[in-house]
């Protein structure tokens, strides 16, 4: 334990005092937001993968990994790389000619003044989301495995005020050049630690006599199976996830169907990789084109190695510790299953037993829930139960409950109706009464989720329960995985700083101000955010917004994302398109995005931002036809670092679009039949 904080606390001194010691001659705003326009290609790919890869991939990805989906969430890695080689040699060029600092400064540039405005509040809020829910994953995993590992008891809010201080330090102190500096050590760790996880898994997975696993991606179906002495771990691992390894999930899947392939999915990468602030910043940052181009390229590479850390792991979790993310979902599951009984009171599922005893729950039978009620906190965090049907309340909360009259109760969860037979074919029962209620009084219905297993804890399953103690290893990948949620907040405060102080305060409120001033307003904003991810990560833990955090994110930069792609892409191939397209563009996408949401929920979100998508360019395409420019608009050159472009770069990037479709091959549904 002692080597594990040593090795924990050196880490964290070297990421923090390289970033300041590097970045100590900070002056400019041009120093400060984009490290004077100076990185070369190696720091700026070690950033690109520390600023994108952090707890939301490490938690969230193996998480949605150990579920149904599997393989398949590897494509927001993959197609990623292929995304980053057209940004390198077709968005790149059109940026560092026009020596933005922010990409909303470039809407300026092709539009006018308010589209610039709109993309930047748009990018402002979002980026409110993602910092909470990054400072969230991040606090969850430390405070699981603090509890796992060495018995501590951290809360959601201390690990998540933790988390917010460190990131907070370098970059209000040095800004980019600080968090490059930064990454280029965090970036390295987390794919070591990736793999260090990996191998454990694939050790343990090699050594036990039984595992869990799912039989078909579209029911859900689950299965425990024993397994052959003799066989190796990779063996095993492929007889038990041959259908977990399919890229290609079936239409109907609601997190990631084939459908979502053809175009869905590419919007948020282009809008990620080529738009995106914070991700962006780094290349707007290169010393030159070429730079640029071999930082992204390099990128690109690192990219189809991550599914390879993240999520095998997250699938063999699911193999081993099913049953624990099972026990893991049973206080999730608490308050909702008190509320489906207050709700319907006539169910025979479900019983209300207060303080009960050892021995009460140890002997309580399956198929019945028992609604363990305790007076307080502390009784409910020392209940160590193994049995899911027993699901652990506080008193107050259980008597405070009054659902709303019209509430219907569900899973978002595939495997829910195989773990809860019995509670599935009540509840099928009891909603569609309800809803046929609602529906003859012209009510509205709200609705409660269950979850089978809680699949964001497969990540501390591994490190709590296959990797060895004692001799620095964990105090190693602890620190890697820190390192990967403190590198990716650190480019989310240096990129929502930028904008505020770029596009809107130096813009609307003090077009006068100094270059001193400038760096001042941005290291204060860097606090003021750093406030708000404390604040909102707790609340991203409701379980009623999602079991999954990795597709909270996701689904939410649907609002903003194929607007800005629409409008940066037509714009650049478009040049007579006039002002007010790039306005409506951006308004379209808004509004069209949330009424889909609300209007036909059942549209999985990739195909609703591909609607959408296609709706922002029809509707820009008439404003042009009605309206366009009389002159075809001319991109400026505004800087003075070398444009050449690299030929070395191009040729290792059409390599890496070659090996990534290859593996798309290799993990389809026609080779994996043989």
């Amino acid at each position: 334990m002692f080597l594990d904080f040593l090795v924990f606390g050196i880490f964290v001194a070297c990421v923090v005092g390289i970033g300041m010691y590097k970045s100590r001659h900070e002056a400019t705003g041009e120093d400060y937001f984009l490290a004077g326009r100076g990185l070369s290609w190696w720091l700026i790919g070690f950033s690109l993968i520390a600023a994108n890869i952090s707890t939301e991939q490490f938690v969230g990805m193996s998480g949605n990994a150990a579920s149904h989906v599997g393989l398949a969430i590897a494509s927001y890695e993959w197609m990623a790389a292929i995304t980053l080689i057209v940004v390198a040699f077709a968005f790149l060029p059109y940026f560092l000619k026009a020596g933005i600092y922010t990409m909303p400064e470039f809407l300026e540039h092709r539009y006018n003044t308010t589209t610039r405005t709109i993309m930047a509040v748009a990018m402002m809020f979002m980026y409110m989301l993602l910092l909470g829910s990054v400072t969230y994953s991040g606090a969850l995993t430390i405070r699981s495995l603090a509890e796992q590992l060495w018995g501590l008891k951290i809360s959601l809010a201390i690990a998540s005020i933790a988390i917010g201080l460190i990131a907070m330090i370098y970059v209000v102190t040095g800004g980019l050049k600080a968090c490059a500096w930064a990454d280029l050590i965090q970036g390295s760790a987390l794919i070591v630690g990736g793999a260090v996880i990996m191998f454990f898994a694939f050790d343990k997975l090699g050594s036990v006599t039984e595992a869990s696993t799912i039989v078909d991606v579209k029911t859900g179906a689950v299965a425990v199976v024993q397994l052959e002495e003799g066989q190796g771990a990779v063996g095993r691992f492929m007889d038990l996830n041959r259908v977990r390894l399919n890229m290609f999930l079936p239409d109907t899947d609601s997190v990631l169907p084939w459908t979502a392939l053809l175009l869905g999915l590419w919007i948020p990468n282009f809008y990620y990789w080529g738009l995106n602030q914070y991700i962006t910043q780094r290349t707007l940052g290169s010393a030159s084109l070429a730079q640029g181009q071999k930082g992204i390229v390099f990128a690109a590479f690192m990219k189809l190695l991550i599914p390879f850390v993240i999520v095998i792991p997250g699938i063999i979790a699911f193999n081993l510790f099913a049953k624990n993310m099972q026990f893991e979902a049973v206080y999730d599951n608490a308050l909702v299953i008190a509320k489906y009984l207050k709700a319907n009171p006539q169910t025979l599922l479900v019983d209300v037993v207060e303080s009960p005893s050892e021995e009460a729950i140890a002997s309580w039978p399956s198929g019945r829930f028992m609604l363990a009620i305790f007076e307080h906190q502390e009784a409910v965090k020392s209940l160590k139960t193994k049995n899911i049907y027993v699901l652990p309340l506080i008193k107050s909360d259980y008597e405070t409950l009054s659902p709303e009259e019209f509430t219907v109760f569900t899973s978002d969860d595939k495997s829910w109706n195989f773990v809860f037979p019995s509670l599935d074919a009540e509840l099928k029962a009891y909603n569609e009464k309800t809803q046929a209620a609602a529906a003859i009084g012209g009510k509205t219905v709200t609705t409660e989720k269950f979850i089978a297993h809680k699949y964001d804890t497969a990540l501390a399953q591994l490190l709590g329960n296959v990797l060895p103690q004692g001799n620095g290893i964990v105090g190693f990948v602890l620190a890697a995985l820190l390192g990967a949620v403190v590198s990716s907040l650190a480019a989310m405060l240096n990129a929502a700083s930028t904008i505020f102080s770029m596009d809107i305060y130096k813009k609307f409120l003090n077009p006068e101000t100094t270059q001193k001033q400038l760096v001042l307003v941005g290291r204060i904003s860097v606090v003021v955010f750093v406030l708000i991810a404390v604040f909102l990560a707790p609340w991203l833990g409701n379980p009623k917004i999602s079991h999954s955090i990795f597709t909270i994110i996701q689904e939410s930069q649907g609002f903003i994302s194929p607007g800005i792609l629409a409008v940066f892409a037509f714009g650049l191939l478009v040049r007579k398109a006039p002002p007010m397209a790039g306005v409506l563009g951006l308004l379209t996408n808004i509004v069209s995005y949330g009424v889909l949401k609300v209007a036909v929920p059942q549209v999985q979100f990739l195909n609703r931002m591909a609607i959408c998508f296609g709706l922002c360019l029809a509707v820009m395409a008439f404003i042009t036809l009605v309206r366009p420019l009389a002159q075809p608009i001319e991109f400026k050159h505004n800087t003075s670092i070398n444009l050449e472009s690299s030929k070395g770069a191009l040729l290792a990037g059409i390599v890496v679009v070659i090996v990534t479709l290859i593996l798309y091959v290799i993990f389809s549904p026609l080779v994996l039949a043989k």
